[in-house]
């Protein structure tokens, strides 16, 4: 029986939205167990180490958790002795987090290799497994090579995938950046393949097979211990399927039955996966559709804003960059459009301002605080109420504060 995780991420893998993501993975697994980062899908970058060190980090200063670096850049240059000590340590490995890079080359590098069975094998003895971007497309029976398809112009095709998920009983194509809108004036959503290309592609995947899209800081955490998934994140998790979509939002389940045999009636509305978008005139939205919209994200982000919420803030910059987007293929009057970006542009220049303000304002603050918890340790010292000053004293010391006692008073440094 499996009885572990496989976390696919669409991106964001090392940002502020998926710190409670990986705290919660985390938290299932014992203190002691080993947390890796495979550093194999960049491991042609000249740049790979420094990505290693960013996810080492990221994990020490945000996820508060060590992690170690398991490498494998080059099989072929890899000596063999630093290939057994990756082994072993995958093998020992509660947690693995793979991420950014490419898919293909990820896949020429370990295919031939005992690493997706080591992979496997954590995930089926309880560990957890994440994926993320580059990662998540080798995690399915078919990898999109995105790089050769979006960059070098090959003609459109699926690769053989590492397919993990398989190897555990679960047949999926999987699809990050779902939702990616870097294209600005061209559509970039699925993985940078845009609608056109991707139903092309769709339809060489052998028949019935699910699709499962990833938005970008979206996480599909697939629990095998109890047959199902559930979203965290931002974003939405979009399965396809035959003909059909259904899509999932934060907080909501999916059973294994849904990944791959039948869609449920119920709060996820099921759609045609190549249904095209309704126009302005028949659907009753239009400009003060887009306006109101834009009105509303405006209104969140200043809300945001006041309340030093800067994880709400960076959700609600996203909804108008994915809106402005939208706003494009529905062909929306270029002007409404013009001036959306000017309020986007203004929320971004006020979340710059917004976040500066909040540095330089806690350390005040946080002096201010130890201060006043100092003095009020020296009053309890006064009056040899020892006790209360000695917890105060600790409490300090657990904040990274140093209280010295001196013959003119106390003194604290950080």
């Amino acid at each position: 029986m499996v009885r572990g995780t496989v976390t696919l991420v669409g991106s964001g893998e090392l940002s502020g939205t998926m710190v409670e993501t990986h705290k919660m993975l985390l938290s299932n697994l014992g203190p002691e167990e080993k947390v890796l980062f495979l550093d194999t899908p960049a491991g042609f970058q000249e740049n790979v180490d420094l990505l290693s060190r960013r996810a080492v980090d990221f994990f020490e200063q945000q996820v508060l958790r060590r992690m170690e670096v398991a490498s494998f850049k080059a099989k072929e240059t890899m000596p063999a002795e630093e290939a057994e000590r990756t082994y072993r340590l995958l093998g020992d490995a509660g947690y693995v987090l793979l991420g950014p890079g490419s898919p293909t080359y990820a896949i020429g590098q370990l295919k031939e290799t005992p690493v997706p069975a080591l992979l496997s094998a954590m995930v089926a003895r309880g560990g957890c497994l994440v994926v993320a971007s580059a990662a998540a497309l080798t995690a399915g029976t078919h990898t999109l090579p995105v790089y050769e398809i979006y960059k070098v112009g090959e003609r459109l095709h699926w690769v053989e995938g590492l397919n993990i998920l398989g190897h555990l009983g679960l047949e999926l194509v999987v699809v990050p950046h779902w939702n990616n809108a870097e294209g600005g004036n061209h559509d970039t959503r699925y993985c940078y393949m845009g609608e056109k290309r991707f139903r092309a592609l769709e339809e060489q995947l052998p028949p019935g097979r699910t699709v499962l899209g990833i938005d970008e800081h979206t996480a599909c955490i697939i629990d095998f211990s109890c047959c199902e998934a559930s979203v965290t994140g931002i974003g939405h998790v979009t399965i396809r399927r035959s003909g059909a979509e259904q899509v999932f939002s934060r907080g909501e389940r999916i059973s294994f039955e849904q990944l791959t045999e039948r869609f449920e009636t119920g709060g996820n509305k099921i759609r045609p996966a190549t249904a095209p978008s309704a126009s302005k005139e028949s659907s009753g939205e239009g400009e003060s559709s887009f306006w109101i919209r834009m009105h509303k994200i405006e209104q969140v982000f200043h809300s945001a804003l006041e309340n030093g919420d800067t994880a709400a803030m960076v959700t609600q910059l996203l909804e108008a960059d994915r809106l402005l987007w939208q706003a494009q293929l529905d062909l929306e009057n270029p002007e409404f459009i013009s001036q959306g970006r000017e309020i986007y542009r203004e929320m971004i220049v006020l979340a710059g301002t917004g976040i500066s303000r909040v540095f330089t304002e806690l350390p005040r603050k946080f002096e201010s605080l130890v201060a006043g918890l100092v003095d009020l340790r020296e009053n309890y010292r006064r009056q040899k109420n020892w006790l209360e000053a000695d917890q105060i004293r600790s409490i300090l010391q657990e904040a990274g504060v140093v209280v010295e006692d001196t013959r003119s008073g106390p003194r604290w440094r950080y």
